[in-house]
């Protein structure tokens, strides 16, 4: 049991701590790694390792570890208790054929967006964005509205513990200049990125509502820039966007109101 928190199980917390720190970069890991990446002592890491390895979660090829594809169902099992991850790809799909372009759904996972579903479109643009890929919220058109619909304590917490890194020469750095963006997001019901996380790439995203009336999810569209000007993305784009998410939204039990 934590010290701090009688209800909270020390050992849980440290095995989820160092699970989390596998990724794209460190694919796999010693145990020194392991340690100094999740601020674990190295004989903790270790025991959780090899009882991640027991479980079937990780192996190892006696000094480097790697998740295996076992861990896949826990991120399985969360996509299928949500009620509107399946209800959402048939509008997707749908929304993905008229416009030719790409259609994702996220949600907002600390201070990231994570990848719930993605629908490819039939132009080519080049992508490695997935099921589970996370990117920063507030580079991002669907981090945008899903960062609008915070209360303002939820945004002053968030704004206060992110780093606004300049990822490209158009992403907002300035936390005031996104307060504004966020605002002016939720008052139209829409938000865009222009080449904010990536050059060349722009898009627009719509809230996706639960009961209750909070905002769960994102829906957004992806263009290539080349093709496809901001004014044509908000004129041609923002309307067929926002009626899905709407449509969506209805089917999960809720009427949207703005």
């Amino acid at each position: 049991m934590s010290r701090e928190n009688p209800d909270v199980i020390d050992s849980v917390e440290k095995a989820f701590r160092l699970v989390q720190v596998f990724s794209h970069d460190h694919p796999s890991l010693s145990v020194t790694e392991a340690a100094e990446l999740s601020g674990l002592t190295r004989p903790t890491a270790r025991r959780i390792l090899l009882t991640c390895v027991n479980l079937g979660f990780a192996e190892t090829d006696g000094r480097y570890f790697r998740l295996t594809p076992k861990v896949l169902r826990l991120g399985f099992a969360y996509l299928s208790a949500l009620p509107y991850w399946e209800t959402a790809q048939p509008h997707m799909r749908r929304l993905a054929s008229l416009l030719n372009e790409s259609c994702s759904m996220a949600t907002l996972d600390g201070n990231d967006i994570v990848y719930l579903t993605r629908v490819p479109g039939n132009r080519s643009m080049v992508t490695t964005l997935n099921t589970g890929s996370r990117l920063p919220a507030y580079a991002t058109s669907m981090g945008k509205i899903l960062l609008a619909y915070l209360s303002p304590q939820e945004l002053d917490r968030y704004l206060a513990e992110v780093a606004l890194v300049r990822l490209t020469p158009t992403t907002i750095t300035d936390p005031d200049k996104l307060r504004a963006e966020l605002a002016l997001a939720k008052e139209r019901g829409y938000a865009t990125a222009d080449g904010e996380r990536e050059e060349g790439i722009r898009s627009a995203a719509a809230p996706v509502f639960a009961r209750g009336g909070h905002v769960v999810a994102a829906v957004n569209v992806s263009a290539n820039a080349a093709r496809v000007t901001q004014q044509q993305l908000v004129t041609d784009y923002v309307p067929a966007l926002v009626s899905t998410a709407q449509q969506i939204s209805s089917e999960i039990g809720v009427t949207v109101l703005h």
